[in-house]
């Protein structure tokens, strides 16, 4: 990621950011620590080399435990009192090149509770400090295989599709409050959770997509700078696609 960025938009705001140790949350994470913001990373592991950069806080959690989540936001409260960003990032395919009459409930559910629960316990415990600053801009980091589905995906596409649904709700519901909540659908973006798919997996989805290349993590990192500046005031409850022409609606 580089380091030359000059947008001041972010100097000393605060960004929470759910799995921004790793692929996408993390070039994101970097592009704001380029920015001048302090980002508060929430994720199972530290990225060792952001483990002592003076803008990061880290906080270790599994996102799906409510309690702790809750704990962890009001500690990043009491440290910065503000945070204006929230982007949920964190998530996990599953079990995937099933068919669903093979997939296991316990793998669903699994999957649920990352990718949807742990967007939804995110934004509701952010929300109520961004609503007392009249301020807030919340990303959901969706995909496009919940617009559209991907064979051999129920588990994934059906989560993303769920978090979608709710990025549509949260942004009417907050509409006149400061607050914008959108959502960001890759089509297949190289990180190592996309490595660590069955080929046939990866050439199924890369086969869609008209540029015919995967997208770049520093592609993903653009656009949620502008998705969650206070640039972008007047877009909300929106699903910005970066799919390479797979999406066109």
């Amino acid at each position: 990621m580089s380091s030359s960025r000059t947008n001041t938009d972010f100097n000393n705001q605060v960004a929470v950011i759910t799995g921004g140790s790793s692929g996408l949350g993390l070039a994101i994470s970097k592009a704001l620590l380029d920015c001048g913001a302090y980002v508060a990373i929430l994720d199972l592991q530290i990225c060792s080399e952001l483990e002592n950069h003076p803008h990061v806080l880290f906080q270790s959690i599994d996102i799906t435990q409510e309690e702790k989540l809750r704990e962890i936001i009001n500690v990043v409260w009491r440290k910065f009192e503000r945070i204006d960003i929230l982007i949920n990032s964190a998530g996990i395919t599953g079990i995937t090149n099933l068919k669903s009459h093979e997939t296991s409930s316990e793998n669903i559910r699994k999957v649920f509770d990352v990718n949807f629960m742990g967007c939804y316990l995110a934004s509701k415990h952010v929300l109520p400090f961004m609503l007392k600053n009249n301020y807030g801009r919340i990303l959901h980091i969706a995909s496009i295989a919940g617009k559209e589905g991907n064979a051999g995906m129920l588990a994934y596409s059906s989560s993303k599709a769920a978090v979608i649904g709710m990025t549509k709700v949260q942004g009417k519901e907050y509409a006149e409050t400061g607050v914008t909540i959108n959502a960001l659908a890759p089509a297949v973006v190289q990180t190592h959770m996309v490595d660590m798919m069955p080929p046939e997996q990866v050439r199924y989805m890369t086969d869609k997509i008209p540029m015919k290349r995967c997208g770049t993590l520093e592609e993903i990192a653009n656009l949620a700078l502008y998705i969650v500046s206070s640039k972008n005031s007047f877009t909300t409850g929106f699903t910005f696609d970066l799919s390479g022409g797979r999406a066109t609606y």
